[in-house]
């Protein structure tokens, strides 16, 4: 079980934030219904259509049931257009009682139809796995701080390409990730030696796909596996339970960063193929970052992982000088 202070902070939250939403709502429909009562009215008489329609189900008989609902919809229809004009005409936007929200899907209640809310989720991922401290990164680790000038446009013989015009493609190749996320499925795997930006653009993703209101974990892939290991063995970890490893595969962006800097165990390898293939399935992107190369990752994982990582992600390529040591030595 997740762990009840856990849950009692998230609630919490979210009854403070539905209790600002209810304030906020009840002062703009005083100003509102003051510019123009006749809205008000409008509001009441759409108020009572549901109960209208409850009611006919109830006692209408058989014949006239149908008739009924559909009359009641039809003034509803109309109600709402005229509700449209008159809030236009008096300078109010047509989301002038919807911005009260901060999460407009389930009106900062947490919760569809008792079912979480992608935006409890989040926070949820955000508390467990202290993406708090990711939330500062991204502050300064997004596209807008990405520079290309570090790096070399001098080809590079081996890839037959400069690192250069390597990044520009790559950077492409995140821009339409992020641009299809919701038409294409895609995973990537970004590998090559350290301080080339590998982390950096994961970071860079993940913040544009928040932005967009997507459900994202990032979590390294030693606290992964170790995750891993305390679940099977650690029953009594309040921080540690099935149903957050049920987000790491739920989610709908998973970035797995420093691959190979985990401790691998049969149970370990077992598990992330798992989370791996059922994300496959589910058709849920993945995002994976490795200072490994191709021929270490087929070395260190089992066959079956190798196939789904060549099978189904992208595997990209970077390149060139270290950025780090460019930037401290500048």
């Amino acid at each position: 079980m997740i762990s009840s202070n856990l849950y009692k902070e998230i609630l919490a939250e979210y009854e403070v934030l539905s209790d600002n939403a209810k304030k906020k709502l009840k002062e703009k429909k005083e100003i509102c219904y003051k510019k123009c009562p006749r809205i008000k009215e409008i509001d009441e008489e759409l108020s009572m259509s549901g109960i209208k329609i409850a009611k006919s189900v109830i006692y209408a008989n058989k014949d006239e049931k149908q008739n009924y609902i559909n009359s009641i919809k039809d003034l509803t229809q109309k109600l709402k257009l005229e509700k449209e004009r008159l809030m236009y005409e008096n300078g109010f936007s047509a989301n002038y009682f919807d911005d009260v929200y901060i999460c407009n899907k389930c009106n900062d209640t947490g919760f569809i139809n008792n079912e979480y809310c992608d935006c409890f989720k989040q926070k949820l991922i955000n508390k467990a796995y202290d993406m708090s401290n990711l939330a500062n990164l991204l502050k300064t680790e997004n596209f807008s701080k990405f520079s290309l000038d570090y790096y070399s446009k001098e080809i590079d013989k081996e890839n037959n390409m400069s690192p250069y015009e390597n990044m520009k493609l790559i950077m492409r190749k995140c821009s339409l990730f992020i641009e299809e996320f919701d038409e294409k499925f895609k995973n990537m795997v970004f590998y090559g030696d350290t301080g080339l930006g590998k982390t950096f653009l994961c970071k860079c993703i993940a913040k544009e796909l928040l932005d967009k209101e997507k459900t994202v974990l990032y979590v390294t892939s030693f606290n992964l596996f170790r995750m891993f290991e305390n679940e099977r063995f650690n029953k009594n970890l309040e921080n540690v339970n099935k149903e957050l490893l049920n987000l790491v595969k739920d989610v709908d962006l998973l970035i797995i960063d420093d691959l190979g800097t985990e401790f691998i165990t049969n149970l370990s390898l077992t598990e992330f193929f798992e989370i791996v293939n059922s994300r496959i399935l589910n058709k849920k992107s993945t995002l994976i970052s490795t200072n490994l190369s191709p021929n270490d990752i087929t070395e260190s994982y089992s066959s079956r992982i190798v196939s789904r990582l060549y099978g189904e992600y992208d595997m990209i390529k970077f390149f060139g000088k270290d950025i780090r040591l460019l930037k401290r030595f500048q």
